[in-house]
């Protein structure tokens, strides 16, 4: 099984379900590292260097969280910023993201129609995350998946355990 770090970020996480029975999978399994950066950063001081030596300890890497206002919450946004480093980019330098494999699961409250070009907001979810995508990519991470919980605070119990099925079996192809 592959070490992997979930980077977390709700700030509103008593509100959410869904996320905490991903977050109790997360706790219950040796191989997930979770990261709750709401819970670790409240002050929003991110101790970048730390977070850097961290990364390096992993072979894949979760990130996980709402979409808040049409983007990533901004603390994940922040420790983006402040941790991807871009002298990863120069030869000779080591980059902890190269060939990494990358999830990415988002909880939206929104409907699916809703995110397209004729929908209500006429964007997708995964332009509007695109800051996160192409920064992933910039640093020759292994993007293998992103998935997308709509109207995730109307998830009955069955479905968030199901969703929560499904992705653990995409962690496990």
């Amino acid at each position: 099984m592959k070490k992997t770090l979930v980077v977390f970020a709700h700030p509103y996480l008593e509100h959410s379900n869904s996320n905490v029975e991903l977050i109790n999978f997360y706790v219950r399994h040796q191989h997930f590292t979770l990261r709750d950066l709401y819970e670790e950063y409240p002050d929003f001081h991110i101790a970048a260097f730390r977070e850097r030596k961290r990364l390096r300890n992993y072979d894949r890497f979760i990130f996980q969280f709402p979409l808040i206002w049409f983007g990533m919450p901004p603390l994940l946004r922040l420790w983006i910023d402040e941790v991807f480093d871009r002298d990863w980019l120069r030869e000779g330098e080591t980059n902890p993201l190269e060939g990494k494999e990358i999830y990415i699961l988002i909880t939206t409250g929104g409907k699916e129609r809703s995110f397209s070009k004729n929908g209500t907001y006429q964007y997708t979810v995964e332009e509007l995350i695109s800051g996160l995508i192409v920064s992933l990519k910039v640093f020759k991470a292994d993007i293998k998946h992103i998935k997308i919980v709509y109207e995730a605070h109307k998830l009955s119990k069955k479905d968030i355990i199901l969703r929560k099925k499904e992705f653990t079996q995409l962690l496990n192809q």
